[in-house]
């Protein structure tokens, strides 16, 4: 990492608007060194990929940002800072509970549940990465949702348990931080393997749908851009970006 020589700034908020965003904010101020944590008890505009929303009932849940400068990355490859932090969410809850996936590209399932989503923020220096801001919300110990997000569920619903959040986010730094030196040794294939293997929807054949409706097919594979290739049973491959298409979730 960069910044060797520098501790990390951890900064606790009562409640921001988005930890990506302050995050962001004080970066632009000053350069904070990498692995710089942002945590709130509480978001009013908690923010999703292209422009989700995200619900959490104050002090119940982990809402945090993590700011990382991974410059030895090439911009193409940066799907690697989102295949990390999703199988650092995973491998956390792995600890409390299990049939934790991750849904392609980066939400975090418990069966057919959400319990974690998370949105990644790249800057791009020339032809490589600048700095990540990894923002993660994750379920802990809200008993109750009351949006219309369509499948939420908490580790506390799932095991009836309390968690120390505090602990729960020392358990995911950890993880990450070492997945993080693997993408520093450029042990790639280890981390996209581990990222295949760990998918929603991963075995078999299930049904999504595109801007021309629904369709069965199975996953084939996810480039290393992030482009998810979907098989449909006659063979035809198809190629998705980020919101192209949507996995049907069993309600």
């Amino acid at each position: 990492m960069n910044d060797k020589n520098e501790t990390p700034k951890i900064i606790r908020l009562v409640e921001t608007d988005s930890t990506n965003n302050y995050l962001r904010e004080q970066s632009a101020k000053a350069r904070l060194p990498e692995g710089s944590l942002v945590i709130a008890d509480f978001q009013t505009a908690g923010k999703g990929q292209v422009g989700n929303s995200w619900e959490s009932e104050a002090g119940k849940n982990l809402m945090f940002s993590i700011l990382l400068y991974p410059d030895f990355l090439p911009a193409n490859r940066q799907f690697l800072i989102s295949q990390i932090a999703s199988l650092s969410v995973k491998e956390t809850l792995e600890k409390y509970t299990d049939s934790v996936t991750v849904k392609w590209p980066n939400d975090i399932y418990w069966k057919d549940r959400k319990i974690c989503g998370m949105l990644i923020e790249n800057d791009l220096s020339g032809q490589h990465l600048y700095c990540s801001v990894v923002g993660i919300g994750l379920n802990i110990n809200q008993e109750i949702f009351r949006s219309d997000a369509p499948n939420p569920i908490s580790l506390t619903q799932i095991t009836g348990k309390t968690y120390d959040r505090e602990d729960v986010l020392a358990c995911f730094l950890r993880i990450f931080f070492n997945y993080y030196f693997l993408l520093l040794q450029e042990k790639e294939e280890e981390i996209r393997a581990a990222y295949m293997a760990a998918l929603y929807h991963g075995d078999g054949y299930y049904f999504y749908i595109d801007e021309n409706g629904s369709f069965e097919a199975r996953i084939h594979a996810i480039e290393p851009t992030g482009h998810l290739i979907l098989q449909l049973r006659d063979g035809e491959r198809r190629r998705y970006a980020f919101k192209e298409v949507t996995t049907v979730v069993p309600r």
